[in-house]
């Protein structure tokens, strides 16, 4: 088995697998592929996201915060950083109805310098969380909140209230590690987890079964497709509780996260005026 990672492997997996029928190949994040010995992966990234939207949610609850403002950084716009968004802002809303989402699309996956000054100004502006999925661009959130939270500027006076805040979500891999600032602390409150080794340990699997057949297979939160970190202890036992329930209902179908864009301002589950797009 070959196992490429990402959609900037699908042209050069479409030019080669047809070259080598009897090699086995998989691919994550694509399903256009369409060859017979290519086995490609998606995931609900939606799902995933909505956790964390209601973990951070759930944290400014605690913390206090009346009226929270959430943002949320994206590579470059398309179908599958959309279903990060969307799912965001729903586990936001799931606490916080009317708060409010700003949200800023770099074009680019490798520059966080570009992240870390939307960060910046959206932070100094009482911003209370930050979710990224843009690539190595989305690593200067991380760097941005590690270096307020280092200087002790997660809390702040506005309107004359204590405000608390200066998070940035982690996404596809635990980030935690990536945002620690002293012993025990971490400005990586959780990460939207999209879990590939699944992927990889099904492929395995069916190639040592001689059960492996082509074609996209999505991967959701029940079949361990995606999931949130819990590596924070900032991160409290009841909130991390209450996200564990709404994990159970998208399992079980009683919560329904709306992955596009399109249908999610039809349900009214969003605002308008995002950066999103559908394709």
């Amino acid at each position: 088995l070959i196992l490429t990672t990402g959609f900037t492997f699908a042209d050069a997996l479409t030019e080669v697998a047809p070259q080598y029928p009897d090699q086995k190949f998989m691919i994550v994040d694509v399903n256009w592929i369409g060859q017979p010995n290519v086995i490609e992966y998606v995931y609900a990234e939606e799902q995933g996201s909505y956790l964390v939207g209601l973990a951070a949610a759930l944290q400014a609850k605690e913390d206090g915060v009346a009226n929270p403002k959430f943002g949320f950084i994206g590579g470059v716009p398309g179908a599958t950083i959309t279903k990060f968004e969307m799912g965001y802002i729903q586990g936001i809303k799931a606490i916080y109805p009317d708060a409010e989402i700003v949200d800023y699309y770099a074009n680019d996956w490798g520059k966080p310098e570009l992240a870390k000054a939307q960060a910046k100004n959206w932070y100094d502006n009482g911003v209370y969380a930050i979710f990224s999925a843009a690539g190595g661009t989305g690593n200067g959130t991380i760097a941005q909140a590690k270096e307020y939270r280092s200087q002790g500027k997660n809390v702040w006076a506005i309107g004359g209230c204590t405000e608390a805040g200066i998070w940035a979500i982690g996404v596809d891999s635990d980030q935690y590690a990536e945002g620690v600032y002293a012993d025990g602390k971490s400005a990586v409150l959780t990460s939207m987890v999209k879990r590939v080794e699944t992927s990889a340990i099904l492929t395995l699997t069916a190639i040592e079964n001689d059960t492996f057949k082509a074609g996209a297979v999505t991967l959701d939160m029940a079949a361990d497709g995606v999931d949130y970190a819990k590596t924070n202890t900032e991160l409290s036992a009841a909130d991390m509780a209450q996200v564990d329930a709404a994990k159970a209902d998208i399992n079980a179908g009683k919560i329904n996260v709306i992955p596009t864009y399109a249908e999610a301002l039809k349900a009214g589950v969003v605002p308008a005026n995002l950066g999103a797009k559908d394709d």
